[in-house]
């Protein structure tokens, strides 16, 4: 899709190394527009686009991290040579436009990617033959979100030629707003997971506390029943709760802090499965608020790799697709019930045939597969 097709003038108007201020342009493939840091929590859109360079060279494209003091126009990192993460070193997204050319050839490519409508300040800079919004969560309802994001969104699904979602919750919200909305929840690297029932090291930190042990790992967000975190743990002092991951938009000071809750923060990609060897039982403490909507865990998957019991808050994609498989529960009472039944319980044969059969319908690479023809189907017409 070209500038001139946009269907209304635009409102909105490795090892990373430092590029300084002479041209240094390539051209891609692809063009890829991403809220989270390539190297925050590894998800959806790690798993998708590293798959698509295969077979497109694609440049992906951060939020702004603030002016560099020797006036560099950003930090690029060359993840493999068909695929780089430029963070852009300006303080707004307006701003990334100025510094484009120290990137790229040109401003033109087959596809433009969107996981943030923020972006669309951009979109008038390029020449695509597609624009993709994939849509992995409702960012509207994120908390800090700017109030510009739903215009900024209605833009964007407006001018794209395809929308994926991550979720059946995030598809029913969409499907009405384009005619060419497809459903992708997120899928799983079921080999990596798998690995935790082989003969991987538990983390050393797991082996200091005592079994059993509940454990969650994630981003740690408002999207967290803290309350119920924390009195679940205090209902079961003889259960170790391990969260991990990196905190966002919240403080320390807004973690639950009895004893049997530990919290060994952020671990690689690579770490999960150690961790999830070390869980008797995952958990998923979602609270039930705007920002949990339309959320669909990723870690669901993730956790059915290993053959762990879950016990998961009503999360209603959780509820919808897996609820004759993961335990549901509401309250604290009702978690404690739960666990205890669970941590008594011997193999449950009918639980690992429940997951066998999900993860036999599901990877990353058939996503990817269906997706590429889907958007191919898409430039053609």
């Amino acid at each position: 899709m070209s500038n001139a097709n946009l269907t209304k003038a635009n409102p909105f108007i490795g090892t990373a190394h430092l590029v300084n201020n002479f041209r240094n342009g390539e051209q891609y493939d692809m063009i890829v527009f991403c809220h989270l840091r390539w190297e925050f929590v590894y998800q959806r859109p790690q798993h998708i686009i590293s798959r698509f360079s295969k077979n497109y060279k694609i440049l992906l494209i951060e939020e702004p991290i603030g002016t560099h003091p020797e006036g560099h126009p950003g930090l690029l990192n060359k993840i493999s040579d068909q695929l780089h993460v430029l963070q852009p070193c300006v303080n707004s997204i307006s701003e990334i436009a100025d510094i484009l050319p120290h990137f790229l050839t040109k401003n033109t490519a087959e596809i433009g990617w969107f996981y943030s409508a923020a972006f669309v300040p951009l979109l008038e800079q390029f020449s695509f033959d597609a624009i993709v919004y994939d849509c992995m969560d409702e960012l509207t309802l994120f908390k800090g979100a700017p109030a510009e994001l739903i215009t900024q969104e209605k833009f964007l699904v407006a001018n794209a030629n395809i929308v994926f979602t991550g979720g059946k919750s995030l598809y029913e919200s969409k499907k009405t707003l384009h005619n060419n909305v497809y459903c992708f929840p997120s899928s799983v690297d079921q080999e990596h997971f798998a690995s935790a029932l082989n003969g991987i090291a538990i983390p050393e930190d797991c082996q200091r506390l005592n079994r059993p042990i509940a454990g969650y790992y994630g981003v740690i967000d408002e999207r967290i029943d803290m309350e119920l975190l924390e009195q679940t743990a205090l209902m079961n002092p003889d259960v170790d709760f391990v969260i991990v991951g990196p905190l966002a938009k919240i403080s320390e000071n807004d973690l639950p802090k009895p004893g049997n809750i530990h919290y060994p923060g952020m671990k690689s990609y690579e770490e999960l499965p150690g961790y999830l060897k070390a869980f008797d039982v995952a958990i998923m403490p979602f609270a039930m608020n705007e920002a949990t909507r339309y959320i669909s865990p990723t870690k669901t998957l993730e956790y059915m790799s290993a053959f762990k019991p879950i016990i998961s808050t009503p999360v209603r994609d959780v509820v919808r697709d897996y609820s004759h498989c993961v335990s549901i529960v509401e309250t604290a009472s009702e978690f404690s019930d739960v666990l205890r039944s669970i941590l008594k319980e011997d193999a449950n044969d009918l639980r690992i045939a429940a997951y066998s059969s999900i993860l036999e319908r599901t990877s990353w690479d058939n996503t990817v597969a269906k997706m590429n023809l889907l958007i191919s189907k898409t430039a053609k017409s």
